[in-house]
């Protein structure tokens, strides 16, 4: 560490480093202090250059530097593996991108690894801390739906292009993966592990093409929880629905640190990522007395940067890892067995 900030490096300097990782480290500059950058072709027409990083096109000046602590991995996920394995036998701790690994023998072997060196290893959910998902768990945890029934999220696009210039089947890039890790690591964080799955996972444009929609339900009880994606909705459907035995909670809109991060608009902003009362969700009740209520919920501001902040819990002070392993074992399991029969 250096003057109590753990010095990181990053393999990948491309849209997930530059847009969803470093603008919230360098906000902590007490906790983390980021050395060294490497990619394979180091380019900054896309990405700026950052002052006081170093970039190289040699990852040994990331594995061999005894002075970083930590290695975030910022690759397309069939890389994860292979340079997940490379830091934790170069000594260091490790944070992965989503999807964590391409299929859960690959994660097992990954976490055996680190706890056999004593290392911190953990994928980065950072939609964990999406406003939209922690306004949900405010409302819940109000009493005012009372009893859960169902929940429904869902994430959209109309982005017909996508699927269409694809012709063969890719399970570990199927849609399921590449968006399904972000929804379904937000029910198994909150609601644990389900007592069974029902999977619907197409192929709309026929057998052999791009896996591009999903609706998986998983059941709690007498909870059902929904989670599903399309890339052919033309109007996306609300973020999230909650239904309880007294009322229900709609959230129209998504999170919105992703749509600012896109127009470059960083964190380093006041208003960066916070919701505008047009977007608050709208929760309809029937309280105990009686009364019918209809009312706007402020959003609670998301911060993707919270993942960076149990990480430094975790090393620092050794509190427990907020993103557990068995978690993401869990949610790679639901993944395989969801495009286990697509060709």
């Amino acid at each position: 560490m250096k003057e109590n900030q753990l010095v990181l490096g990053y393999i990948g300097n491309g849209k997930s480093a530059n847009r969803y990782h470093i603008p919230f480290v360098l906000q902590r500059p007490d906790k983390f202090f980021i050395k060294t950058i490497f990619d394979i072709c180091i380019r900054h027409d896309i990405w700026k250059r950052i002052d006081g990083i170093h970039y190289s096109q040699d990852i040994d000046d990331i594995l061999n530097d005894p002075e970083i602590d930590m290695v975030v991995i910022c690759t397309g996920h069939h890389l994860h593996y292979q340079y997940a394995k490379m830091v934790l036998e170069a000594g260091k701790h490790c944070l992965v991108e989503k999807p964590f690994m391409e299929n859960s023998q690959q994660a097992k072997e990954i976490f055996a690894l680190a706890n056999q060196k004593g290392l911190f290893i953990s994928a980065y959910q950072n939609r964990r801390y999406d406003s939209d998902f922690l306004t949900v768990q405010k409302v819940i945890e109000s009493g005012k739906l009372g009893d859960l029934l169902e929940l429904e999220m869902h994430f959209d696009y109309y982005r017909p292009e996508i699927p269409e210039s694809i012709h063969k089947f890719d399970a570990a890039h199927s849609y399921l993966y590449g968006h399904g890790c972000h929804t379904l690591d937000q029910v198994i964080s909150y609601f644990g592990k389900p007592d069974h799955i029902h999977y619907d996972v197409r192929q709309l444009l026929g057998s052999g093409r791009f896996n591009d929609y999903f609706d998986l339900d998983l059941y709690y009880g007498t909870l059902k929880v929904s989670v599903k994606s399309s890339y052919f909705r033309i109007k996306e459907r609300p973020s999230f629905i909650v239904y309880g035995k007294k009322g229900m909670f709609i959230k129209e809109s998504k999170d919105r640190q992703e749509e600012h991060l896109k127009l470059f608009y960083m964190p380093d902003h006041d208003d960066f990522g916070q919701d505008l009362p047009q977007h608050y969700g709208v929760l309809t009740y029937i309280d105990d007395a009686g009364c019918f209520h209809e009312e706007k919920v402020p959003s609670v501001n998301g911060d993707y940067g919270r993942v960076y902040d149990g990480i430094y819990e975790s090393i620092v002070h050794g509190k427990e890892q907020a993103i557990k392993q068995e978690e993401t074992l869990l949610q790679m399991q639901i993944l395989e067995t969801g495009i286990k029969d697509l060709k």
